[in-house]
């Protein structure tokens, strides 16, 4: 089975519920296991916080705004793949991007950083890295899937 949805969302807070939402939804209806997908649901808030707060719009060659994929000044984008056994995300903004090829290392008393740490922890595989062209962050997260006995989807 092979599910993939991606958002354009305004950089604001209320925008980050309802990509994890929605997140859980298509986790729910493919019948993977609750686990797995709050873990993926928490990586994928914190990705989003991370967009909202640090992703300001950044300008495109002939001087306008422009958003992650031509979307919207303000946006960022969040795209989700769920192929075989592996669900992989990916949140996009249009900011400054990270200064480092990697993503900043939190220590336990910073301020920023822990968001970034935590995604580690929950995901299989993370990169981070800076947009080509336009600029801005790309945080990207793959985890293995795990099932429920009888998903949704096939009960339907």
């Amino acid at each position: 089975m092979s599910i993939w949805w991606s958002l354009h969302l305004r950089r604001e807070a209320a925008s980050v519920p309802l990509a994890r939402r929605l997140l859980l939804g298509t986790m729910e209806t493919a019948g993977v296991d609750p686990d797995v997908s709050y873990e993926l649901s928490l990586a994928l808030t914190e990705a989003c916080a991370n967009a909202v707060e640090h992703g300001g719009a950044g300008a495109d060659p002939d001087g306008g705004q422009t958003g992650p994929g031509g979307a919207p000044p303000g946006a960022y984008r969040v795209t989700a793949y769920l192929d075989g056994e592996t669900c992989r995300i990916e949140v996009a903004d249009s900011g400054p991007g990270f200064p480092y090829a990697e993503a900043p290392a939190a220590s336990s008393d910073a301020e920023h950083g822990r968001g970034m740490r935590l995604i580690e922890e929950l995901s299989d595989h993370v990169r981070f890295g800076n947009r080509s062209g336009r600029g801005g962050a790309v945080v990207s997260f793959d985890k293995i899937l795990k099932w429920k006995d009888a998903p949704s989807l096939l009960m339907a």
